[in-house]
């Protein structure tokens, strides 16, 4: 019962906040999916008060829990190449009965936690060039297991979180300078080489919104009309003629931004975003409120991983970023990103509550 008391429920008040949004919203125009997202969330809960339950200096005091993780990892990634079956293009979800989950999900979870055991042993030597190669070859090897399926979105997810615990840990400008060229000239390799054609056309729909408007920004443009058609307080629940009519796709993960305002008003979007900006604050304060720099980084990580799939989420559904098939924390359809989510909070919740 201590534990209970010590956990931060205005923490949890926020997340049920999102995570009821994105329920209502899946009853309103997926209601099959509305009660497979209830089992995740309910699976996602168990997870959360297991890992809550787990004192987590185990990774302080042994490597090998912290590696057994990372490998774990890694095997997911491998295993996905060969047993997932193709579903548009990629091979991303291992089918578990009549649901499937998402290992690169698990490996964004498995990075934060191997480079916040990694950078709380090497604080002190970050500003020596092998603690950066080292760090980064934690994130390059799932990255290419998931470039092979292919999934640039999760690649792009990993990025940011390594890249994060890097700007946070005190780079020096020279190793900056040196990381912003060697990134340029890996970008250009990767539009000349590795992007197909319709990833280079989406990228090319940012400049020019106007083009191909039945085909690669499409499904931006009927997001932005169902945001502009919501008005401020919204059409009302299974009112939204973009999303019931089917004209919005992916209304319940990529989309789901975009079909909550429809159907909800912008002052629902007021909300939403103040709910995770609630939940960031939340995450920063504990970790700033830690003794361990172990402790901090995890709360670092997760507070990169909700902000990150924050900004490509909402930033689709307006036209700024592609359309890479990122969700929104908590909010969109999709277990295993709950699940994932659940796990982050338990830990945070877990070294909140332990103090150490």
């Amino acid at each position: 019962m201590i534990f209970f008391k010590k956990i931060d429920w205005k923490l949890n008040s926020a997340v049920l906040f999102l995570v009821f949004m994105g329920l209502l919203e899946l009853f309103s125009a997926h209601e099959k999916l509305f009660w497979k997202q209830l089992i995740w969330f309910g699976i996602g809960t168990v997870f959360y008060f297991i890992f809550i339950a787990i004192d987590w200096r185990s990774f302080v005091n042994y490597k090998g829990v912290t590696v057994g993780f990372y490998l774990i990892s890694v095997i997911f990634l491998v295993a996905t190449l060969i047993l997932a079956p193709k579903v548009r293009g990629a091979r991303s979800w291992i089918p578990i009965g009549p649901l499937q989950f998402q290992t690169s999900v698990f490996s964004a979870m498995t990075l934060i936690i191997t480079l916040a055991n990694f950078f709380r042993k090497m604080h002190a030597k970050i500003a020596y060039f092998s603690s950066l190669v080292y760090s980064f070859i934690y994130f390059i090897i799932p990255a290419g297991l998931i470039a092979l399926q292919p999934d640039f979105g999760s690649i792009l997810i990993l990025f940011s979180i390594w890249l994060g615990f890097v700007l946070v840990s005190g780079i020096s400008k020279k190793h900056l300078l040196f990381l912003i060229m060697i990134f340029s000239i890996v970008g250009a390799m990767m539009w000349h080489g590795i992007l197909k054609d319709y990833q280079k056309e989406r990228i090319a729909g940012l400049f020019f919104p106007d083009r191909d408007v039945l085909g690669v920004n499409y499904n931006v443009i009927q997001a932005k009309i169902a945001i502009g058609s919501g008005g401020f307080f919204g059409k009302g629940f299974k009112q939204g003629t973009q999303t019931q009519l089917g004209f919005l796709p992916e209304s319940q993960t990529d989309f789901i931004f975009a079909a909550i305002i429809e159907e909800w008003g912008l002052i629902s979007a007021f909300f939403i975003v103040a709910a995770l900006a609630f939940i960031i604050m939340r995450l920063v304060k504990i970790g700033m409120g830690e003794n361990g720099n172990f402790n901090r980084f995890i709360c670092l990580g997760a507070s990169i991983f909700f902000i990150t799939c924050f900004i490509f989420n909402t930033g689709s559904n307006i036209g700024f970023i592609p359309v890479i098939g990122i969700p929104f924390p908590f909010l969109s359809y999709g277990g295993s990103h709950l699940i994932i989510e659940m796990m982050l909070l338990g830990m945070i919740q877990s070294v909140k509550i332990r103090k150490f």
